[in-house]
């Protein structure tokens, strides 16, 4: 794990995610070398001071983009533009729910993330999935080189990631080299569902990737044959959920495994293990749609996977990091040991030799990302040559 700030974890997962999607290191010094004092303050003061650099710098390459548009340089101005997003993303991922400007600052960097992808003419597809009254989002990343209806990977966030951190990281396009489309999706709870549609996190994650995979099923360019589901952090309880009460799912694969989500809250509660955020008591009661702590707990109360995974009769690979510092190893074990119906279970922790040994590999995601595609593929009926 590169540590930018010794005495703040919090920032230092997010220069690391930033990191694993696309940041250059030129731009990391010169974003976080004021910030050494306010990294120590509270977390009100020090994400104002954090906002202000990582912004600043997304501002200027925006600026620099403007520039090569007037040039007719368009791959350059959307190489910008989809970094600016990058930077923009990290620091509202930081704030406070209901801080001044929060909401402007993820429509800007909306605006200016998409704008840079259709600039780099990005085969990514911003697409909508019926939801109720309402509707999902989610990139949908075609195959390569495959003719007829192809496999796909649904990929879901964790409690604080979106759709397009996750795309940045990289498995949709590894994905797409194996042979095997991606479809990304801000699930309830996580980035424009809560944000801009007040869609807040429930426990039974089958209620709405029943409705992914209904939406899916409508693509003449998928094989609903071959959908698989992929769950990250938190997305490691939401996964196996999924897959254990919607059946149409071919297999599935969690990078991180929450096991017990109610049980690591009542550790935090005892000042166990790392936050991934700032603020992370109102932010959990943000994304769980809970007034008070309390109530926030009785809904986490349903967060675990005993008495689940036996249900699960597809394929299905648990990896986790060695040194996972949020998560203990031993809800790995854990997930690996109920999965006694799957037909092909796979339990891969990343160690010091592979990399990737921190909480769903955020310190090194590129050997354990491609561990992961490498199974995804040959499970789906892709390939790895």
């Amino acid at each position: 794990m590169f540590r930018f700030f010794p005495t703040n974890y919090v920032w230092d997962l997010s220069v690391n995610l930033s990191i694993e999607m696309g940041a250059r290191m030129g731009e990391i010094q010169e974003m976080c070398g004021p910030l050494a004092e306010a990294a120590k303050a509270k977390d009100a003061e020090g994400t104002a001071a954090f906002r202000q650099t990582w912004v600043t710098m997304a501002d200027k390459l925006v600026s620099l983009a403007q520039e090569d548009l007037e040039k007719g340089r368009k791959i350059s101005a959307g190489d910008k533009m989809v970094r600016a997003g990058n930077y923009m993303l990290t620091a509202e991922r930081l704030l406070a729910h209901g801080s001044e400007g929060r909401v402007a600052l993820y429509e800007k960097f909306y605006d200016t993330f998409y704008k840079g992808l259709e600039l780099i003419h990005s085969k990514a597809e911003h697409v909508q999935i019926p939801y109720g009254d309402s509707y999902l989002t989610g990139i949908f990343y075609p195959a390569e080189n495959v003719d007829g209806p192809q496999p796909v990977l649904v990929q879901l966030n964790g409690l604080d990631s979106t759709k397009e951190m996750k795309f940045l990281v990289g498995l949709p396009r590894w994905l797409a080299q194996r042979g095997v489309a991606s479809l990304v999706v801000d699930q309830p709870g996580t980035g424009d569902a809560l944000r801009l549609r007040n869609l807040t996190a429930r426990y039974d994650s089958e209620h709405w990737a029943s409705k992914i995979v209904d939406y899916l099923e409508t693509r003449a360019d998928v094989d609903p044959s071959r959908i698989g589901c992929e769950g990250v952090s938190l997305g490691g309880y939401y996964c196996p959920r999924a897959v254990a009460f919607e059946p149409r799912f071919a297999m599935g694969v969690i990078w991180g495994a929450n096991h017990d989500w109610r049980d690591v809250q009542k550790r935090r509660k005892e000042a166990e293990g790392d936050f991934p955020v700032p603020h992370y008591w109102s932010h959990v009661r943000w994304v769980f749609g809970a007034e008070t702590d309390d109530e926030f707990m009785e809904k986490a109360e349903k967060m675990h996977l005993h008495g689940v995974l036996d249900r699960i009769k597809v394929p299905f690979l648990v990896t986790h990091g060695k040194h996972d510092s949020q998560i203990p190893l031993k809800w790995a074990h854990a997930t690996y040991d109920q999965l006694v119906n799957s037909p092909k279970r796979e339990l891969k922790i990343f160690d010091e030799r592979t990399g990737g040994v921190q909480h769903s590999s955020f310190d090194n995601s590129a050997n354990a990302g491609a561990y992961i595609v490498d199974w995804v593929a040959e499970t789906l009926g892709g390939h790895t040559d």
